[in-house]
């Protein structure tokens, strides 16, 4: 069945709300950051594992190697961590715990764009257990926030 592009736009706005979302899904940045990477002159190694990172939605690039892997599992991850996150009182990675984010996982409903078919198929492409991903992801995710927190500190 072929689709206008109001149709289209219909469908992805129908299940996603949020404007980096949406600005996300129209600026076919996997396949026009390869275009822009080579001309900069950047290393096909990395311009592919970028781009693998759309795997199955913009892009027909299957990651093979780990960081490709990583990459394609944690994008997805890393959004719904950060939406989790943003409900929190603290508004923070730092205080949240693996038992928090697995149910924010199983709610279908909280940050239902965030592909859990995706963040499974990564976890599976990797070889690990979902929990490992989940809890990996958000510790780095939760190191990182301390380090920027810590940058900030120092400057002021």
């Amino acid at each position: 069945m072929a689709m206008t592009r109001e149709q289209a736009w219909n469908l992805l706005t129908q299940y996603n709300k949020e404007p980096f979302h949406l600005r996300h899904a129209i600026e076919e940045h996997c396949v026009k950051s390869q275009e822009l990477m080579r001309q900069a002159g950047v290393e096909e190694e990395l311009i592919r594992a970028t781009a693998c990172h759309g795997w199955g939605h913009c892009v027909d690039i299957k990651p093979e190697h780990e960081m490709e892997k990583v990459l394609y599992a944690c994008d997805e991850l890393t959004g719904l961590i950060g939406a989790a996150a943003l409900m929190r009182p603290s508004k923070s990675t730092a205080d949240m715990e693996l038992k928090s984010l697995k149910k924010k996982f199983k709610d279908k409903k909280f940050a239902a764009g965030c592909s859990r078919d995706v963040i499974a198929s990564g976890a599976q492409l990797l070889g690990w257990e979902l929990d490992k991903l989940l809890d990996m992801t958000l510790r780095a995710m939760q190191a990182e926030e301390e380090a920027i927190e810590a940058a900030v500190a120092a400057l002021g």
